[in-house]
């Protein structure tokens, strides 16, 4: 394709990042763009992997403590998230999902389950709710390193690193480039790299293997190499 054509497709805007990193080579450029998307793909499939992984490990462990509807039942009269306004925000979007479910005459806990996005069970790590959670949550790492003085492998340090991951997944979601050092605009897989690696370690800490889980599906060290390589 000419890159009059392909610029024409994904904007002038969008392709200039791509065109400077590659000192105006606009072939090297267009390459750069689909080796972006190629990553993308590849990270977020393996986010998608971690982030259903890590639901059914929070599902598991609060089903243990709070019954087997725990998600309904924290936001219904008597939950813990009923009349507590610090964690309103979540109860909401919990209550609407419910409200729709029942509207629709399709309730069921996993249904239910299905329908929060990332930000719940990240936020679930946060303080207040993991206090009123019962300060359970981080028995679903069961292979996490011990904290020390300079190291605190507690719920806060969970949420910062969730968020992450979180940031990680809406960055691909909204098209954003993560081929690129933020600073320099030089083209960097660094980044990528970082969040990779985040994601693995706690595949481990989970007490998973994601050499298995991910057979097939694991690609990202071999799209990183091709865009270093341009």
């Amino acid at each position: 394709m000419r890159y009059t054509d392909f610029e024409d497709a994904f904007s002038s805007d969008r392709m200039s990042k791509y065109v400077a990193a590659c000192n105006g080579d606009t072939r090297k450029a267009m390459t750069l763009y689909r080796y972006n998307l190629q990553l993308s793909q590849e990270l977020f499939t393996l986010v998608s992997c971690f982030e259903v992984t890590l639901r059914n490990r929070i599902d598991r462990q609060l089903k243990g403590s709070l019954g087997n509807d725990w998600l309904r039942d924290i936001i219904l009269p008597g939950g813990v998230f009923y009349s507590d306004i610090r964690v309103d925000k979540t109860r909401k979007i919990i209550d609407n999902a419910y409200r729709e479910l029942v509207r629709k005459q399709n309730y069921s806990h996993s249904q239910l389950l299905s329908k929060m996005e990332f930000g719940i069970w990240k936020y679930l790590f946060s303080n207040v709710h993991y206090s009123l959670t019962g300060q359970v949550l981080l028995r679903v790492f069961p292979n996490k390193p011990r904290s020390t003085r300079t190291h605190h492998y507690d719920n806060s340090y969970m949420f910062a690193a969730l968020d992450s991951v979180n940031n990680l997944r809406n960055r691909i979601a909204h098209h954003e480039p993560i081929c690129f050092n933020k600073v320099t605009g030089a083209i960097d897989t660094s980044y990528a790299l970082a969040m990779y690696a985040r994601i693995m370690t706690f595949f481990q800490w989970m007490g998973i293997d994601s050499g298995s889980l991910l057979f097939g599906l694991d690609h990202v060290g071999q799209v990183c190499n091709k865009i270093m390589c341009l």
